[in-house]
């Protein structure tokens, strides 16, 4: 009879010991069924990156809500001027005028290319070769016919000429500063690819450039600008004369934004919410 009631009390204890073990591990097996019904139909969704204080996921960010107004943006995250000549151009943050928060880099150029101004940072090398971007800009008067930059990427694979966007016969476009290609071609056919912002509102800009394969895309308000797209066959009116180099790749080292007119047009244009990272941002973040 003891050893009866001895066995009795191990299997009693055995069996406390499992119900504790099974409580701890069930709250972990709803949590992975949880993640099983996630993936891969319906993927958990990341919250939205945070500019300003903290970047998130993104590689760089800024919305000029960290610097005093009338004085230049961030010196942690900025540097201010002009290559090869300087004149009246200026770039300083604005209170007047922001996409969200407060302020906004407000840059303003009298016109001609010694009174070109930007503000440059260098490009995380976290990022590799392909850099998507992302800035809001605002433009004070439509742009004409000259060709103009507001935004420019140093490229090492191309002796430090600049890969540049901005604008041509009244539409956005890229221009490759080493020969002069732009996508779209410059033609009729080209120009009625690609889109003319307005002035005085604020527009969303995203590109990207994968130094890998040679591509670069470029969205407006989220929609891709059918014209300013690169990929690696020739596309006659877009791309073609940019892919006539063969097999040259960019390889961007710094980002700037600012303004420089090679055909004397002035401009004032506000900047915001600016940010780099290793995927597409979009316009909500």
């Amino acid at each position: 009879m003891q050893v009866f009631l001895r066995q009795l009390d191990r299997f009693a204890a055995k069996m406390t010991t499992l119900s504790a073990i099974l409580l701890t591990a069930l709250p972990c097996a709803a949590a992975g069924q949880g993640a099983a019904l996630l993936s891969p139909e319906t993927p958990a969704v990341a919250p939205p990156a945070k500019l300003g204080g903290s970047c998130g996921d993104l590689a760089f960010c800024d919305n000029f809500e960290s610097a005093a107004p009338g004085g230049p943006p961030n010196t942690t995250l900025w540097t201010v001027g002009g290559a090869n000549c300087t004149g009246t151009g200026v770039a300083t943050v604005d209170a007047t005028i922001a996409h969200r928060g407060k302020q906004s880099l407000k840059v303003t150029s009298t016109g001609g290319y010694c009174n070109h101004i930007f503000a440059a940072t260098p490009i995380p090398a976290s990022l590799g070769q392909r850099v998507f971007g992302r800035f809001f800009v605002r433009f004070a008067d439509a742009m004409g016919d000259g060709h103009v930059t507001f935004m420019a990427m140093k490229d090492s694979n191309d002796n430090q000429r600049d890969l540049r966007m901005g604008g041509q016969n009244r539409i956005l476009m890229w221009n490759r500063e080493s020969d002069d290609a732009t996508v779209p071609v410059l033609s009729p056919a080209g120009i009625a690819l690609s889109v003319s912002p307005a002035a005085g509102e604020w527009h969303c800009v995203e590109f990207m450039v994968n130094g890998n394969k040679g591509a670069m895309k470029t969205w407006l308000h989220g929609a891709e600008v059918a014209g300013l797209h690169v990929d690696t066959t020739p596309t006659p009116e877009v791309d073609s004369q940019w892919l006539a180099r063969g097999s040259w790749h960019p390889a961007p080292v710094d980002f700037r934004i600012g303004w420089e007119s090679y055909a004397g047009q002035p401009m004032t244009l506000w900047f915001d919410d600016v940010a780099l990272s290793k995927q597409r941002i979009r316009c909500a973040n």
